[in-house]
């Protein structure tokens, strides 16, 4: 039987699908950073002209993917999030305006609160997605688990999950009638419906969850996209996101793509299918090839119809950011609250003490390097100051899991110095793309100083044996047997970082009914609210702690810092 070449054509034909993630994007949708009120590198405007390079090469072959956290990390955020909150959300403005395909839900999304997340999910075009984020009430996915997108004959199924560790950071409040599954059953089980009921011919996993590590459980892992990749069968492509840490490696043939945050970089996947017609009734696809970049946007031009579009917006956040609030007397860096008491964490020590008129502060750094020069202070300076929508918790603790979770803490920072010339801080390699760590090896969202005490923290101990809390700062003596009033973030207040688990020793379904205060408003309102009561306002350290000893700190802590920032 002879076969033409022109039924052999009709019988097989070959499909490249071009597939782009970003992730983590935080606000960064306009060209100017509005925090630090100068240009931003990473931004959608230059991803929109990005986008339409590739549409002009792939039609509508692209398929194009956010994986989360959108909601939260720019002034543009907030406004839209909770001041001007009658107009759309800007970040589904966004995301409608460039034609995404698909968006995922992230934990700093989660944490806006429902009457923000649920009118974004309502405001957008495309499915936000979430498969292990589950209506407790219907037992079912509160939004579409994933989404079905045929181009050119191949079905190509996205399935969005979310890390499970949102009751580690975020109060129950903020997630009402929600529960979050395990990533790795949840994704077993979705596969199957998408291979055997959706038929699906490219399988994509869209995790809001880091390549490994994170919180560790009983119940759950924080970072499982490397463990999904090894032990689920059926992806072909699994993008992800959450840490921050730019990655683009093959496991048992999955391809793995993280574009780190900011929208710095989009994580691209090109997939070549050959589809092959053995009847006019059924056809066979088969994934010929794969290949993952991360593509750096840094280097496209601003789209100046992306920006004429939203003119309104940006005007209108500008105007928000740059009202004036008072005055700073002195200027305040982030860097130095690594090394000693600082000014830029003790105006937070001090805004807590006065609010709750707690005993103790708690408080890290937010910011690795910012600086807040003196002289007039704007609206903007506050999301320097104060990175995230935080309130403002009191908890009851004993003198022992107060000193025992400033323990984890300073193990966390620090390092157990042998030597004289050994490094006073706890430092690692900085991974490419890791824009977290910044050469420390934890992350330092987590090294809580205190305020309220007088202490020391020994560099020379051993882990767990660091920290000896003197005094209360007023002089009254601190008892490890006695109950005290604790001050700090809801993020710390309900468990993020493990501090109070794995460091204080409270067990994490107990921390509820530690709980005695929660602000109304986010830190960032009170803050805002006592710079306009007081006007001039001096950056003070409180001085209420020191490495010792001092011999060897002094010049361990100028040998870092030079490290570290150069100065």
């Amino acid at each position: 039987m002879c076969i033409s070449l022109t039924t052999m054509a009709k019988q097989a034909k070959t499909v490249t699908l071009r597939l782009i993630e970003t992730s983590d994007v935080h606000g960064a949708f306009f060209p100017y950073n509005y925090t630090e009120r100068r240009p931003m590198q990473g931004t959608m405007a230059r991803v929109s002209t990005y986008l339409k390079r590739q549409r002009k090469s792939y039609g509508d072959r692209i398929i194009l993917l956010d994986n989360g956290d959108i909601l939260q990390g720019q002034p543009t955020c907030y406004y839209t999030n909770y001041i001007k909150t009658d107009a759309p959300n800007i970040a589904a403005e966004v995301i409608n305006y460039l034609q995404y395909d698909a968006q995922n839900f992230g934990n700093h999304d989660v944490e806006t609160g429902h009457a923000v997340y649920d009118k974004w999910v309502s405001e957008m075009k495309c499915p936000v997605l979430g498969a292990n984020i589950i209506d407790t009430n219907t037992g079912k996915p509160y939004v579409k688990p994933y989404t079905i997108i045929e181009r050119e004959g191949v079905r190509v199924a996205i399935l969005g999950m979310l890390t499970p560790a949102i009751p580690n950071w975020l109060h129950e409040s903020l997630w009402t009638g929600l529960r979050f599954e395990e990533m790795i059953q949840s994704a077993r089980h979705w596969v199957k419906v998408l291979k055997e009921r959706e038929k699906a011919d490219v399988i994509v996993g869209l995790f809001h969850s880091g390549w490994e590590g994170g919180i560790t459980t009983p119940d759950y892992d924080e970072d499982v996209s490397r463990k999904i990749a090894e032990t689920v069968e059926g992806f072909d492509v699994i993008f992800f996101g959450h840490d921050h840490t730019e990655r683009n490696t093959t496991v048992n043939g999955v391809l793995c793509l993280d574009p780190s945050c900011n929208a710095v970089k989009v994580a691209q996947a090109t997939i070549t299918l050959k589809i092959n017609n053995e009847k006019s009734d059924s056809k066979s696809i088969e994934v010929v090839s794969k290949k993952g970049e991360i593509v750096d946007i840094t280097g496209e031009s601003i789209d100046q119809h992306f920006m004429a579009h939203f003119q309104s917006q940006t005007d209108a956040i500008r105007q928000f950011v740059e009202r004036q609030l008072g005055t700073f007397v002195s200027p305040m860096r982030s860097r130095d609250c690594f090394f000693g008491p600082a000014p830029f964490t003790d105006l937070i020590h001090l805004l807590q003490l006065e609010h709750t008129h707690a005993d103790v502060s708690f408080n890290a750094p937010l910011a690795f390097n910012t600086d807040i020069s003196a002289g007039p202070i704007y609206m903007s300076d506050m999301f320097k100051l104060y990175r995230f929508e935080n309130k403002i918790y009191v908890l009851r603790m004993t003198g022992e899991e107060i000193r025992k979770h400033l323990e984890m803490s300073y193990d966390l920072w620090t390092n157990s110095m042998q030597h004289a010339d050994d490094h006073i801080m706890l430092l690692a390699p900085k991974a490419p793309g890791d824009n977290q760590r910044e050469g420390f090896k934890n992350y330092t969202f987590n090294f809580d100083s205190a305020a309220g005490i007088d202490y020391v923290v020994d560099v020379t101990k051993p882990k767990g044996q660091k920290v000896n809390i003197l005094r209360f700062s007023d002089g009254r003596p601190f008892d490890e047997k006695a109950w005290y009033k604790v001050a700090m973030n809801s993020y710390r207040g309900n468990g993020g970082g493990e501090l109070l688990t794995r460091g204080a020793g409270i067990p994490l379904d107990s921390i509820n009914n530690r709980i005695i205060y929660m602000s109304e408003r986010d830190q960032r309102y009170y803050l805002t609210q006592k710079i306009e009561r007081e006007g001039r306002v001096e950056g003070k350290s409180l001085n209420n702690w020191h490495f010792i000893p001092e011999a060897w700190a002094r010049p361990a802590i100028e040998r870092d810092r030079k490290l570290l920032f150069g100065d």
